[in-house]
């Protein structure tokens, strides 16, 4: 009797000793807050790792990213479960932000209140953009590190309410760095260009580039575009110039970033504005 109760104490004993090494098979680095974009690792890397509702692709390293949105939910869910069932589940208070409200005036009619061509026009372009953003590369590009696009004064920022001549629109969801036209944007991280556009209605000269595993970047009001679709892009490499084209009323570029059709704060990634 004795005998098997030191096999079930030596059993639990194990089985305690388990648990901290299967939790340190995840890691998430960063702070849960709206609009932030987190890296994680998991080992070994063919655990299936799922979040905000989908399964999230994970690197042969076991690296992996997600994103939390402008509105984000007080509370967010992490799970990772491998092969023998072993299984973590990281339950994470994300911290709120307050957002400015921005006033805009001076801005043509057609571009705050559309016609139903326009309005038509602006839906082929929309979804033009979302499919890009529906790519999912095993790529982890965004691991490269990153930088400004163009260095420049802040004029608008991520998440402010946008009230365009006296009328409140939808938030602000980029980082708007007003710059010298012509003035050369670099990619702030190795990616792969996915869309290129001389001219939608509201973004005018528009660049997305891809930075894997679901993260994109989105350069809006450009007056010229110097790379093409499928080109591949490291941090630094000059890829387009700056423009007032769109909805825009003077020279600037607007950077937006996603996971998916999760938008996030560029500038969380990004050390201080040179010289702000």
């Amino acid at each position: 009797m004795r005998g098997r109760w030191w096999a079930l104490a030596l059993m639990l004993i194990g089985w305690m000793a388990a648990l901290p090494a299967v939790a340190g098979q995840l890691r998430l680095d960063g702070e849960p807050v709206q609009g932030a974009l987190l890296t994680g690792h998991v080992a070994p890397a063919s655990a299936t790792v799922r979040f905000a509702g989908r399964e999230v692709r994970v690197a042969d390293d076991g690296t992996f990213v997600i994103g939390f949105g402008r509105d984000a939910e007080r509370r967010e869910t992490l799970v990772a479960e491998w092969a023998d069932g072993s299984r973590v589940r990281r339950e994470m208070s994300v911290a709120r932000r307050h957002y400015r409200i921005q006033h805009i005036d001076g801005l043509p009619t057609r571009t705050v209140s559309p016609d139903e061509d326009a309005l038509k026009r602006i839906r082929r372009e929309v979804a033009m953009v979302r499919e890009a953003r529906r790519r999912n590369d095993p790529r982890a590009d965004y691991t490269s590190g990153w930088r400004w696009p163009v260095t420049g004064r802040i004029t608008g920022v991520y998440g402010s309410q946008r009230v365009l001549n006296g009328e409140p629109r939808r938030p602000h969801y980029g980082v708007d760095i007003a710059a010298p036209r012509g003035a050369t944007v670099v990619a702030p991280a190795d990616g792969v260009v996915s869309l290129v556009h001389d001219d939608m209605y509201y973004s005018g000269g528009t660049l997305l580039i891809d930075h894997g595993q679901g993260v994109s970047s989105a350069f809006l009001h450009l007056s010229r575009i110097t790379v093409k679709e499928g080109e591949r892009v490291r941090r630094g490499d000059p890829i387009a110039e700056v423009g007032a084209s769109g909805r825009a009323t003077g020279p600037h570029l607007d950077w937006r970033m996603n996971w998916f059709d999760r938008r996030v704060d560029p500038t969380l990634l990004v050390p201080p504005m040179p010289g702000g």
